[in-house]
């Protein structure tokens, strides 16, 4: 089957490990046609836009897309966060974070978990206002049972699909009694419909304190949009760091897949970036399509150069971007063993 692959470079080191993921997925036998579009920063700048309209007909064109990083400064007039706006315009509902212990000494064993992040509303619905002459701000929080229910839903399904024998739900019920208790209620009305899996309920700064003592304990973490996007930040420092985090944005009629890294200026014309969250990124990207073996294999030749030693600096090594590169292509081109 051919796919359509969109590649969204967006702004900083965001080109650069694109470029890199480009050259690695050419290398796997898969029938892949690779278009470009406009996100970001210097999408603004040139088309005074950083979510251009024909970008967002691109990605809803593709099979899936892979994006770089995007630069998101604040108070620049008509400018908004091209990541947020495209989650919510393209309804990618479901933020996967998977957290797995690698073999390099920054990571610790036993770790292999998942955050399963709400995505399109929560504290990041983008309604807020400016009241009393600019003297006091206001965001709204908006949970709604549609936006729960599927998350939930994504969460419970993922579990059972991976042979995971227990779901985390995380909230802060206590506090934020109608928003997280709607979220908790619906949480239990879905996970009664997967009696195979074991639902524990967690408030979110015990789990953020649990993630630190014993994160081995965690399969999957479903929770809802800041908490997701701070816990697995968090999460992803037991194994590698940022610089090995990957994601996927999931919708039902789009896709998007990312490193978590941020567009990294200082690091631009170095050519040290690190492109392993890219590859990663890309993995889950052909798992999403039913390209596994293939995402097995590039999943694998990544492991074995952090297992070699074979890295960029960021994790002790001494290769560029374009060594790295290479030495996963290398790895690809090797003969696969039964």
């Amino acid at each position: 089957m051919k796919y359509e692959i969109c590649l969204l470079p967006g702004d900083g080191i965001g080109p650069d490990v694109i470029a890199s993921a480009e050259m690695v997925l050419n290398c796997l036998p898969l029938e892949l046609r690779f278009t470009p579009a406009e996100i970001g920063y210097g999408a603004y700048q040139r088309l005074g836009s950083p979510l251009p309209a024909e970008t967002l007909t691109i990605i809803r064109r593709a099979h899936a897309s892979l994006l770089g990083a995007v630069t998101s400064p604040p108070n620049i007039p008509g400018y908004f966060s091209p990541i947020v706006r495209m989650r919510q315009e393209l309804q990618l509902y479901a933020n996967l974070r998977p957290c797995r212990s690698i073999n390099h000494p920054s990571s610790r064993p036993g770790i292999d978990l998942l955050v399963v992040r709400e995505n399109t509303e929560g504290l990041y619905s983008g309604i807020e206002r400016l009241e009393e002459d600019g003297n006091r701000a206001v965001t709204e929080r908006v949970i709604t049972r549609r936006g729960s229910e599927r998350i939930v839903r994504k969460a419970f399904e993922l579990a059972r699909q991976t042979g995971r024998k227990s779901v985390h739900v995380v909230h802060k019920a206590n506090v934020l009694r109608q928003t997280c208790g709607l979220f908790l209620r619906v949480a239990h009305e879905v996970a009664a419909e997967f009696p195979e899996i074991e639902t524990k309920e967690m408030i979110v700064d015990a789990c953020a304190m649990e993630l630190v003592r014993a994160p081995e304990q965690f399969e999957v973490i479903v929770t809802t949009n800041l908490f997701g996007d701070i816990l697995s930040d968090e999460a992803c420092m037991f194994v590698g760091g940022l610089g090995v985090a990957a994601s996927g944005n999931i919708g039902l009629d789009a896709s998007v897949f990312e490193p978590v890294h941020g567009s990294a200026p200082a690091l631009v014309g170095k050519g040290i970036a690190n492109p392993t969250a890219t590859f990663l990124a890309a993995a889950m990207m052909l798992e999403h399509l039913g390209e596994h073996t293939q995402a097995g294999r590039l999943r694998a030749a990544v492991e074995a150069c952090i297992a070699a030693g074979e890295t960029t600096p960021d994790l002790g090594g001494t290769l560029s971007t374009a060594g790295l590169t290479s030495k996963v292509i290398e790895y690809l081109r090797q003969p696969v063993t039964q």
